[in-house]
């Protein structure tokens, strides 16, 4: 079986959880004799024929137009070469640091993605940029250029930026559709959002053959508000692919230290977690609160803090890159993460397999799947604080938990997500 992928990002360029969620998923269903075919947008006509699960680190390419040869140390450089792009988000960073780019509010983006002098800027950012419906434009006149070389059996989209690309093709090929929705515009705008971008969502997810949703509460949000008949959907949870080396517990003060991670963005309640350490501060001074990422709210929530005078105690840290984001993991004790809407979360389960004890929002897809963690409604500020604040005064329940949510981890894999994927898949082709 062959699998036509549409995406905007993969590894080892990735602006958020969908790259990440897209190597997983991909690898997955490698090793269940899956054969991908990965088209992401670039200056050139080509694209990555997936064969076996090494090739989703190796990336290997089919051009279907001529490119001097050259050598390259790494695969991010040959890619930047051939101009590959992320689309909505340029790649963030040459170490793989992902899911903190800066939101489009807070950024201008370049004239054109598809050119490599655009590639590997971290103040440029897409999502929500005015350019972005054109450069999709872009994207499905490459992609119809590119079917008439192509024989696959389903056509596999993620995210509302490439339904137009997969409709289309869906109506040259006639092949069935599989619209993957990792995120929603309600979750992404916190509120109404773009009437365009609606618009794109319900007529990729109304004219699909089969839905991929990462978690009921995202299917709820479909069902309700774009009229999805739930019969054509299938909720598959994404996982966490735990590395083999993992850094040791490493302190960075002898203070404990609440973490926040992502983009500080109001989907991501970053304003809730500043009003919780304000609470627990004044009640328990002992403790360090990091909120790291960047994001259109940042600045803000920077004359917030020092409005509420919590000096040293509350530390902001800016994008990190994929080794920094590990270190500060492997320094912390709690993770916060008050999310508005999460479709999903995948930042809980890879601070739960450093062993930190993990509070999240019941209104996160990742609540569904976890046991080991605290949830707790977004808005009930005492509660959280009440919660940061019993386990800051038993260093012993504090370890307990971490050490649970670690075990936990261990058994969410990409396995299972693998299997009903290609199950889905062949619910359309037999």
């Amino acid at each position: 079986m062959k699998i036509l992928m549409l995406t905007w990002e993969f590894p080892p360029f990735i602006t958020g959880g969908l790259g990440m969620a897209c190597y997983g998923l991909v690898r997955s269903i490698l090793v269940k004799g899956v054969q991908v075919l990965l088209v992401l947008p670039s200056e050139t006509l080509f694209y990555f024929h997936l064969k076996k699960i090494e090739d989703a680190d190796n990336l290997p390419q089919v051009f279907l137009t001529k490119k001097p040869q050259k050598k390259f140390e790494t695969v991010e450089q040959r890619l930047i070469y051939y101009g590959v792009s992320s689309g909505p988000g340029v790649y963030k960073s040459s170490q793989g640091g992902y899911g903190f780019a800066k939101s489009a509010q807070s950024s201008a983006g370049s004239e054109n993605i598809f050119k490599k002098e655009a590639q590997g800027d971290p103040n440029n950012n897409f999502y929500g940029h005015e350019d972005t419906f054109r450069q999709m434009n872009v994207y499905t006149v490459r992609l119809l250029q590119l079917i008439r070389h192509l024989d696959f059996d389903v056509i596999h989209a993620h995210d509302w930026v490439t339904y137009p690309a997969a409709l289309s093709l869906r109506s040259f090929k006639g092949k069935p559709l599989v619209c993957h929705i990792h995120s929603t515009e309600f979750d992404r705008a916190g509120g109404t959002g773009d009437s365009r971008i609606h618009a794109i969502e319900k007529s990729g997810l109304t004219m699909c053959d089969r839905v991929v949703t990462v978690s009921k509460y995202t299917s709820s949000i479909i069902v309700n508000k774009y009229g999805i008949n739930p019969s054509k959907i299938r909720v598959i949870y994404n996982a966490y692919q735990i590395h083999k080396k993992r850094l040791r517990r490493t302190r960075i003060f002898k203070d404990p230290v609440v973490l926040f991670l992502g983009r500080i963005t109001l989907q991501k309640g970053p304003e809730y977690f500043l009003r919780v350490a304000k609470k627990v501060i004044d009640l328990y001074p002992d403790v360090r609160f990091i909120m790291a990422g960047e994001g259109d709210m940042e600045k803000a929530l920077i004359y917030k803090s020092a409005r509420y005078k919590l000096h040293t105690r509350f530390l902001f840290t800016g994008f990190l890159k994929r080794n920094d984001v590990e270190r500060i993991l492997s320094a912390s004790d709690i993770i916060l993460l008050p999310s508005v809407s999460e479709p999903f979360g995948i930042a809980p389960l890879e601070a739960m397999s450093f062993g930190v004890a993990a509070l999240i929002s019941k209104q996160s897809g990742v609540s569904e799947i976890v046991q080991n963690a605290y949830k707790i409604n977004f808005w009930d500020i005492d509660q959280m604080a009440g919660a940061i604040i019993s386990l800051l005064k038993d260093p012993q329940k504090l370890k307990k938990v971490g050490e649970a949510g670690a075990k936990e981890v261990e058994k969410i894999g990409w396995d299972k997500a693998g299997s009903s994927i290609k199950k889905a898949y062949e619910e359309l082709t037999c």
